[in-house]
């Protein structure tokens, strides 16, 4: 339109693009990059405690499957008797027993081989009374009645005795009971140090952004849209670092899996695959580290709620 007086066409004010959305809680703080660092961390050992616990039930259970597919009969010389003629009857009664796959009696020179560790080489054993072992190999899914196989060895060869690991397969039933108690303790401490960071966190957030949440309530937000906010905004977070604590100590498995190849043929891959195995997880392990990640963000948005829900309470 014309001005009268200057004649000169006025525009029309211009008006300010409109803004988008402005979040209660700063996607980008100082606070919430320290959080993410801290459910990072959390995760991470909580992942790795989570792994340890699978890999050694899994050792564990591998050895007692071992170990109850054999049972081991040792014959003792006596005054009098034969050893090898007791070895030869102890033989042919376990090979009439219903159930055994394969036995095998260990030589002298094999008896004196298993105590090289212990003893050394070169020793002289002629003049020791050596027990002989008899190991048995129990037929897959079969169940030998070994009390009857006690008896009619006992019965024959009274210098035999017949040891079926029943303590062994105790021993480390226990042992992974207790490495499993173990792991589910530190799990629930983390997740008690996570929910502790988390409180502190929301906290801080809303004692920053006070005069905001007043402001909503004075416009009439309800506790339930203001905690909403915050619980996404927790969320994500807890998102972010679970993946990254996660995501690092998946890779940790898989590169100690990869170097377990360079331990094959050592000392030290007997010791540990006798307590980890391969370092392989498998499609359950990763699974179970994938919900473990999922568990603590769905912590941090919980722990959040909750906080924001008690503070505005507290305060009304």
């Amino acid at each position: 339109m014309s001005d009268p007086h200057t004649d000169r066409t006025v525009s029309p004010p211009s008006r300010d693009p409109p803004r988008g959305e402005t979040p209660i809680v700063p996607k980008d703080s100082i606070a919430g990059r320290s959080l993410i660092v801290v459910v990072a961390i959390m995760t991470f050992l909580a992942s790795l405690t989570t792994g340890a616990v699978l890999l050694v039930r899994a050792a564990a259970g591998e050895w007692q499957a071992d170990v109850a597919r054999e049972v081991t009969v040792q014959v003792r010389p006596a005054s009098g008797r034969d050893l090898e003629a007791d070895v030869n009857a102890a033989v042919a009664i376990i090979r009439a027993t219903n159930g055994v796959a394969g036995v095998h009696a260990y030589s002298k020179a094999e008896a004196a081989r298993l105590l090289e560790p212990w003893l050394g080489t070169g020793l002289v054993l002629d003049d020791l009374p050596m027990p002989r072992l008899v190991v048995v190999r129990i037929a897959a899914g079969a169940r030998p009645d070994l009390a009857k196989l006690r008896q009619a060895l006992a019965t024959a060869v009274p210098a035999a005795s017949l040891d079926d690991h029943r303590g062994w397969i105790d021993r480390m039933r226990a042992m992974a009971g207790t490495v499993a108690a173990g792991g589910i303790i530190l799990l629930i401490m983390m997740l008690v140090a996570t929910v502790l960071s988390v409180t502190f966190a929301t906290r801080g957030a809303m004692a920053t952004n006070r005069p905001i949440i007043e402001v909503l309530h004075l416009i009439g937000a309800r506790n339930g849209f203001i905690a909403s906010r915050f619980q996404r905004h927790f969320l994500m977070l807890g998102l972010q670092g679970g993946a990254i604590g996660g995501g690092a100590a998946a890779l940790v498995f898989l590169v100690a899996h990869a170097m377990s190849a360079w331990w094959t043929g050592t000392a030290a891959e007997d010791q540990i695959g006798a307590l980890f195995g391969q370092f392989s997880l498998g499609l359950g392990g990763y699974t179970a580290l994938v919900g473990l990640v999922l568990l603590i963000a769905a912590v941090t948005a919980f722990t959040s709620r909750h906080t924001v829900n008690r503070t505005l309470d507290a305060v009304e």
